[in-house]
C-alpha cells in the first residue's frame, strides 16, 4: 500500500523545516540563545492523531537518533504510545534504528488514536500506511500553544503524553503545541514575536525558573521583561485567551539570593505584579495562575522538575484554571469536559 504523508496526521507542530516538525521559526533562529534552537530541533509534545475504519494495524515509516544514556536515565526508551482518547492501549519497543518501520496494532475501537513517537531520539516521520483498512486524519482541534522551560518541555515525566502540557491538553479536548525550551524561557523578547506570529486559540505562558539560575534576573528586570514579552505576544494575539502560570516550587531557590540579587519568590511575585498590572489596565483575555502552592517536595523528582504526579497536579491546576476564565469555550470549544 502507498504510504501517506505524514503532514496531514501530525499534531502539536508549530513549525516545519522541511518535512521536520520544528519547535522554532527556522526562518528565525540567528535571533534566538542557542539553547532554545539545540532544544527547538527535539519534537516535544509532536504525536499522530487519525481515526481507522477497518484498519487492524498502521506502519510508521521513520528516522531517528539512536538513544543515548540519558534516553534510559528517564525512562525514555525507543518507545512509540498508543493511546486512545484518554487511555494507553499499548506501548511498542522496536529495536533502536536511524531509519525503520514500526507496526502498532490497532484495536477495534471507535474514535480518535494517536500516537506518541520517543520524542528523546528526535523522530522524523517519513510516512505511515494503515493495514486491513484505512486512516484518516482526525478531526483538528482548537490550537494551544504553551510555552516555558524544561518543566513544561515535560522533563522527568515517564512518557511524553505525562507531561502536564499533553494532560492538560487532553482533558481540554485541545492541540496542544509544546514550546517549551529546556534551560532557557528567560523572557526572550524574540521568541515573545514567534508566538504572535503563530495561529493560536489559546496561549499559556510558564516561565522564570530559569530567570534565578541560569540568566540571573532581579526583581524589577523580570516585571518589566513580562510586561514586554506579554505586550509583543499581544500584537499578533490581542484578544486570544492569555494564562500566564508563575514558577512551581523550587525548595533551593525560593529563599536564595541569585546576583540579580533576586530569590525565586522575589520573582514570582516580580512576574505575578506584572500580569496584575496588565489585567488591571484592562486586558480582560488574561488570567493568572500562581504556581507556588501547586507542588510540595514530594512531587519534585529532583528537587525541581516535577514527578509523574506532579506533572499530573500541574495539568489539573492549568486546566480548571482556564476553565474558571471560560478561557476554553472562548477558544471555539463549546463544552470541555475533563476526559482525564
Amino acid at each position: 500500500m502507498t504510504w501517506l504523508d505524514p503532514k496531514p496526521y501530525l499534531r502539536g507542530v508549530a513549525w516545519f523545516d522541511g518535512g521536520r516538525a520544528v519547535r522554532a521559526d527556522p526562518a528565525d533562529l540567528d535571533r534566538l540563545p542557542w539553547d532554545i534552537r539545540e532544544r527547538s530541533r527535539v519534537p516535544v509534545g509532536v504525536r499522530l492523531e487519525f481515526t481507522a475504519r477497518g484498519a487492524t494495524a498502521v506502519d510508521i515509516h521513520y528516522r531517528a537518533a539512536l538513544p543515548g544514556p540519558t534516553n534510559a536515565l528517564h525512562g525514555l526508551a525507543h518507545t512509540f504510545a498508543l493511546w486512545h482518547d484518554d487511555a494507553l492501549v499499548q506501548e511498542f519497543t522496536p529495536d533502536p534504528a536511524e531509519e525503520a518501520v514500526v507496526r502498532i496494532q490497532l484495536p477495534a475501537l471507535q474514535g480518535s488514536f494517536t500516537v506518541h513517537p520517543p520524542e528523546s531520539v528526535s523522530p522524523e516521520i517519513l510516512g505511515l500506511r494503515a493495514a486491513g483498512g484505512a486512516i484518516a486524519p482526525a478531526p483538528r482541534r482548537p490550537r494551544w500553544l504553551v510555552h516555558g522551560d524544561s518543566i513544561t518541555e515535560g522533563w522527568w515525566s515517564t512518557r511524553p503524553a505525562h507531561a502536564w502540557p499533553a494532560r492538560a491538553g487532553r482533558a481540554l479536548g485541545l492541540d496542544a503545541v509544546n514550546l517549551g525550551y529546556a534551560g532557557a524561557a528567560r523572557g526572550e523578547l524574540a521568541t515573545a514575536e514567534q508566538l504572535a506570529a503563530l495561529p493560536a486559540d489559546l496561549l499559556t505562558l510558564a516561565f522564570g525558573t530559569n530567570c534565578w539560575s541560569g540568566a540571573p534576573f532581579s526583581a524589577p528586570l523580570l516585571y518589566e521583561t513580562v510586561r514586554a514579552f506579554i505586550g509583543l505576544v499581544r500584537r499578533g494575539h490581542p484578544d486570544t485567551p492569555l494564562l500566564v502560570l508563575s514558577p512551581v516550587l523550587r525548595p533551593d531557590a525560593e529563599r536564595t539570593a541569585n546576583a540579580g540579587p533576586a530569590t525565586l519568590g522575589d520573582l514570582r511575585t516580580a512576574l505575578e505584579e506584572a500580569t496584575r498590572a496588565r489585567i488591571a489596565e484592562g486586558d480582560t483575555r488574561l488570567a493568572l495562575l500562581p504556581g507556588r502552592g501547586l507542588l510540595t517536595p514530594e512531587h519534585l523528582a529532583d528537587g525541581l522538575h516535577p514527578n509523574d504526579t506532579g506533572h499530573a497536579l500541574m495539568a489539573d491546576a492549568v486546566a480548571a484554571a482556564l476553565r474558571e476564565a471560560d478561557f476554553v469555550a472562548r477558544s471555539g470549544r463549546d463544552a470541555c469536559s475533563p476526559t482525564a
